[in-house]
């Protein structure tokens, strides 16, 4: 069957990846400068195609906060920048399994442990280390889910450990193209992300990595980091968007991206990652309304992050859930069979609640 968009190059480009042809740099800069309708449709083709027709949603739990030695501009969590977070050590295995049950409990199929950190040391922190081992084995006795992390760093022992502790994606953006990458952070390499990309997937983990999308990069700086996981080899390519953190270098630029660029960033990800997901994560609240986020999805994302993030809130998985719902797609449940009506009756529930609390409160002013 052929699709046709009545843009020549989105269409033949559409076609190519219809046929089993890989896109690359050229392509992906060319399409970008098309029109967001016609990119958006064939965005959706291609989910269709190579996808199974749902969204995968994920959950992440921040297990240490703060105090990071690493100078990454966007971060809240870095030492170098006065960002006013609140700080705490590893939570430890049972907080992390509360954590893990409240995302098992709201739809989520896969839940990652994070450390925002050069890297968790098996060497120079072992009780850390066995804590998170601790946490990652109590996860998957426990909870119907998928295990991931994003501990930073590897080393290719460590890498074997969490591969062999079950652990299903390593996540470690890149966050920008090799080109712009210096101008976010000076303290690692690009290189040094990759290595560590290269380093879990020997050990048999596969690779969740992405990218920040509204750093004041250019259109072929997002080509290039997209290429860059081309080469790599990645199953889950997390698109986040600038939330700008007061006292980061980033908020201080001002920097902004529109929702044309979003979508149109994202159906052009999807042509040229067809068969990972391309999952919408930090960042999409503040940069689209409500009435805006089921359009990425309808462009081709076929993933999300839900709940909160690192150090910032998101909406509720009820809300995700009619986003999804209104991009006309399913959640994925291949791995909890959840049911969705539980989920929003819940947080209906306890929106009600929050309300009723907040007008006894005003009563008693």
């Amino acid at each position: 069957m052929v699709y046709e968009t009545g843009n020549t190059t989105v269409d033949d480009a559409l076609e190519r990846v219809l046929t089993g042809d890989r896109l690359d740099r050229t392509d992906g800069v060319a399409l970008l400068a098309q029109p967001v309708d016609a990119l958006a449709e064939a965005g959706g083709v291609v989910r269709d195609r190579f996808g199974d027709g749902t969204v995968d949603a994920c959950s992440i739990v921040n297990a240490k906060a703060g105090n990071c030695a690493e100078d990454c501009g966007f971060c809240a969590q870095s030492v170098h920048f006065e960002t006013g977070i609140d700080t705490y050590d590893f939570l430890g295995p049972e907080k992390i399994l509360e954590a893990a049950k409240r995302a098992e409990a709201d739809g989520a199929q896969r839940f990652g442990i994070v450390v925002a950190e050069k890297g968790v040391s098996k060497e120079h922190r072992p009780e850390e280390w066995q804590e998170v081992l601790e946490s990652i084995r109590l996860v998957r006795d426990e909870c119907a889910l998928e295990i991931d992390a994003s501990l930073g760093i590897l080393t290719e022992e460590e890498a074997e450990i969490l591969a062999e502790e079950g652990i299903e994606h390593y996540n470690h953006n890149i966050e920008t193209s090799p080109r712009y990458f210096p101008k976010i952070v000076d303290t690692h390499s690009f290189e040094d992300r990759v290595k560590t990309l290269e380093v879990a997937k020997d050990a048999g983990m596969d690779l969740c990595a992405g990218v920040i999308l509204g750093m004041g990069e250019t259109p072929t700086d997002r080509v290039e980091a997209a290429i860059a996981l081309q080469e790599i080899g990645i199953s889950s390519l997390p698109v986040n968007i600038l939330n700008p953190v007061p006292g980061t270098p980033l908020a201080e630029q001002g920097v902004e991206i529109t929702r044309e660029e979003i979508i149109k960033t994202v159906a052009v990800y999807k042509l040229l990652h067809p068969e990972s997901r391309v999952r919408l994560t930090g960042g999409r609240e503040v940069n689209l309304t409500p009435d805006e986020q089921h359009l990425p999805l309808e462009a081709g994302a076929d993933g999300l992050l839900t709940g909160d993030y690192l150090t910032t809130e998101g909406q509720s998985p009820a809300e995700d859930l009619e986003i999804i719902e209104r991009a006309g797609l399913e959640p994925n449940r291949s791995v909890n069979e959840f049911d969705p009506a539980v989920v929003k009756e819940r947080h209906e529930r306890q929106d009600e609640t929050v309300a009723t609390s907040t007008t006894a409160e005003s009563g008693d002013d």
